[in-house]
């Protein structure tokens, strides 16, 4: 087992999550805003305090050293700003391990696949919106690109994302996870967590109200409870959707 939390909960934010995460694992964070799913990543990272215990290879996540557990664990918060004026390839290499700072094939595949070759000389704060979101992107999968890499956390990694660079995504990350990286994301898009998660943590007020396999979570009876608003599923070329009725 990857990951183990056990009555994890956050004063005002989140009530006794408890759930497991094997190695290899795609899991989607649903749930409206304020739900606690940033507030969740954010302490499964390491990076907040909460009560109960979680477990992250086998030992306590507040036992490992913040190197050690950067070599394990990447995070991309939901909101960052630019740091600085340094070029793009300069932010890019200080994610990579000491040990891997001369391995720029990996950094360079990352740029292909996220658009960015012609941007790794520009200063940070010149880039728009979804540019910086794919670098950040582009940062945190090298960072976990060498053998101890095993847990990708990202807070709604589609935000600024167009169709184009949410399929190049999409794909990058199946490619990763059936490599062995477990990946736990947030977001919003019921449908696109219904077509690639594997499994679904659905969040309400800070409470996990329901968890499991994608298809059995995301239902119409349990999401119109979740959102307040009726949902239906319906058939479209042999694909399922889900969508509000008004």
């Amino acid at each position: 087992m990857l990951l183990q939390c056990e009555g994890v909960a956050i004063a005002r934010r989140l009530t006794s999550f408890t759930a497991s995460v094997d190695t290899g694992e795609l899991i989607h964070i649903l749930g409206p805003n304020g739900a606690g799913k940033s507030s969740l990543l954010a302490a499964l990272a390491g990076l907040l305090a909460a009560e109960g215990r979680i477990m992250f290879a086998g030992r306590p996540i507040s036992a490992w050293t913040g190197y050690a557990l950067a070599r394990r664990r990447a995070y991309l918060a939901q909101q960052q700003r630019p740091v600085g004026n340094m070029p793009v390839w300069h932010y890019l290499k200080l994610h990579q391990p000491a040990d891997l700072t001369g391995d720029e094939q990996t950094l360079t595949a990352l740029c292909e696949t996220f658009q960015l070759t012609a941007k790794l000389a520009q200063p940070l704060s010149r880039l728009s919106g979804g540019e910086w979101q794919r670098v950040r992107l582009a940062a945190v999968l090298g960072q976990l690109a060498q053998p101890e890499g095993r847990l990708l956390l990202l807070d709604e990694p589609l935000t600024g994302l167009d169709l184009a660079q949410q399929a190049a995504f999409d794909r990058c990350v199946a490619d990763k996870v059936a490599a062995g990286l477990t990946v736990i994301m947030s977001g919003h898009d019921i449908n696109h967590s219904l077509h690639h998660a594997r499994r679904v943590w659905l969040l309400k007020e800070g409470a996990l109200l329901k968890q499991g396999l994608t298809a059995d979570v995301l239902q119409p009876a349990t999401l119109s409870a979740v959102y307040q608003v009726p949902f239906r599923k319906i058939e479209a070329e042999g694909r399922s959707l889900l969508t509000t009725l008004f």
